[in-house]
């Protein structure tokens, strides 16, 4: 009965955290950008809502990670899953600089169960990301609050207009970072 919900709710929920930049040349959107990246990688987590649609009301809880880019290019590397109730879906992506823009797939791409980011834009601690399977095309903004609360909006185009179906509200989680730093000392040699 979800699955279908996961597919989408997962694509839009992780294809978020990725930014790109066309409006500016690449020379100057490059270390802009990777700032960004660098800013929401790490561990988030939080609650989210369908506010519109069949599901209206759903409420769910996400859990993501964003990491570098593996092949060490600008984007990122994001894995995680989404809950509701018992029923769980691991989320992944990848996405990648091409050119002056990313491109990217969400689990294996529109031509799977997933979807494809198509285009997008970053303006200081804002993203607005485009994505798209088969005749479904929407947008995602994705606004970072400090250093740790990511507010989120997807939204899918209706005819004329663009319709807010999911919103989300994620947290840094302070507790793996705790932990991470606590290991990291453990792990120091005593140099007395």
């Amino acid at each position: 009965m979800y699955s279908r919900f996961f597919s989408l709710l997962g694509g839009l929920t992780v294809t978020t955290l990725a930014a790109t930049s066309a409006m500016a040349p690449q020379a100057e959107a490059a270390p802009r950008d990777k700032a960004f990246f660098q800013q929401v990688a790490g561990v988030w987590k939080g609650p989210g809502e369908i506010v519109n649609g069949k599901y209206k009301g759903t409420k769910f809880n996400c859990n993501i990670t964003g990491s570098a880019s593996p092949d060490g290019n600008v984007g990122m590397k994001l894995d995680g899953t989404c809950r509701v109730g018992v029923f769980q879906q691991p989320m992944s992506a990848i996405i990648t600089q091409s050119g002056r823009g990313y491109t990217g797939k969400f689990l294996d791409g529109a031509e799977g169960k997933g979807l494809d980011i198509v285009s997008g834009s970053v303006n200081g601690d804002k993203v607005v990301m485009g994505i798209n399977r088969n005749q479904l095309n929407g947008a995602m903004v994705a606004s970072v609050r400090g250093e740790n609360k990511l507010n989120i909006t997807i939204s899918v185009k209706v005819e004329d207009q663009m319709v807010p179906v999911i919103g989300l509200t994620l947290d840094r989680d302070m507790d793996s970072i705790a932990v991470g730093s606590i290991k990291s000392v453990e792990a120091t040699p005593d140099n007395n």
